[in-house]
């Protein structure tokens, strides 16, 4: 099978031919479909994300496909059953093999392509808002990056949820893209000052940021007394620093969300979680952006796109 594969610690990703894998004990074989990716990918080529796994290993962490083998021990989903998989890796293949249980059926009118753009970013957003931090109907919601993978689902999701959105993002065609989303208010973070749009609009009471440096700063000078803001990533490459005496002003709550760390300590959270998206999904309340789609003999070329920020929503590979 075809792969884009890091071969040892710091070597460039490549695509080559590696042996079709078999699945082990609890695992599932996959002929892939999509994959879907993910900023966490180019942390990985550069040994910075958190769950970085050891060389050699494939990226692309979530995946979508048709199951075509069972390990030891494992009795479903049944061979021929499409499916979803957050990996963690693995995914810029033409197979791979990956734990059952993480398995998530598809319904028959969810492609393959829309099933690898669903997973990490709807799931964060909604793991974000409605576990963490108690989004409520009529509160306001600013979301940061938000014609990003995981910013443009926090619109969408923050409007399903009944709140007021307040979309931030660079430059009118990623702003159209976070209005048709659904967003009420937008800010153009090149040319508008994120505090005093905010404050203007009546403050905010949840701050969505995967974006950190200047622009958390900026809305944490906006958000209300009792606010929660929600640290999901740092795309700008700069982590903010909170003056903990702030906190106590405003009584305000900054949390940090890892959505995949929660299949490590509580599973449910993430299984419910999904279940409520999918049938959003199939209720046609929310529907996966994807700007670009590209092979996997493209895959350098998709990483790229997402490094130099010229997506919007999701990229997803294609391995056949």
């Amino acid at each position: 099978m075809r792969a884009f594969h890091i071969e040892s610690a710091g070597a460039e990703p490549a695509l080559c031919t590696l042996p079709d894998p078999e699945p082990g004990p609890g695992e599932l074989r996959l002929r892939i479909g999509a994959c879907g990716l993910n900023f966490a990918d180019l942390l990985m080529m550069t040994g910075d994300y958190q769950d970085t796994p050891e060389a050699p290993f494939t990226l692309g962490m979530e995946v979508a496909g048709t199951v075509d083998a069972l390990g030891p021990g494992v009795d479903g989903p049944a061979i021929g059953t499409r499916v979803a998989v957050f990996a963690g890796q693995g995914g810029l293949a033409e197979m791979g093999c990956f734990p059952a249980e993480r398995a998530v059926p598809l319904p028959d009118a969810m492609s393959d392509i829309d099933a690898a753009a669903f997973q990490i970013a709807y799931g964060t957003s909604h793991v974000a808002l409605s576990h963490t931090a108690r989004l409520q109907p009529g509160e306001t919601l600013l979301v940061l990056g938000a014609a990003g993978g995981v910013g443009l689902t926090a619109v969408e999701i923050g409007k399903v949820m009944g709140a007021r959105v307040i979309a931030c993002a660079r430059g009118a065609t990623k702003l159209a893209v976070a209005e048709r989303a659904g967003a009420d208010h937008l800010i153009d973070a090149e040319t508008q000052d994120i505090r005093e749009e905010c404050k203007r609009l009546g403050g905010v009471d949840v701050v969505y940021d995967p974006v950190g440096g200047d622009q958390f700063e900026a809305a944490f000078r906006a958000t209300n007394p009792e606010g929660r803001l929600l640290t999901i990533g740092f795309a700008s490459g700069k982590m903010p620093q909170i003056k903990p005496n702030h906190l106590l002003v405003k009584n305000l709550s900054v949390m940090g969300l890892y959505w995949g760390g929660f299949l490590k300590f509580r599973p449910s959270v993430v299984t419910d979680s999904l279940a409520t998206l999918m049938r959003w999904y199939e209720e046609g309340k929310i529907k996966p952006h994807v700007s670009h789609v590209l092979p996997l003999d493209r895959a350098a070329e998709a990483l790229e796109l997402l490094r130099a920020r010229k997506s919007t929503g999701k990229v997803v590979v294609t391995p056949r």
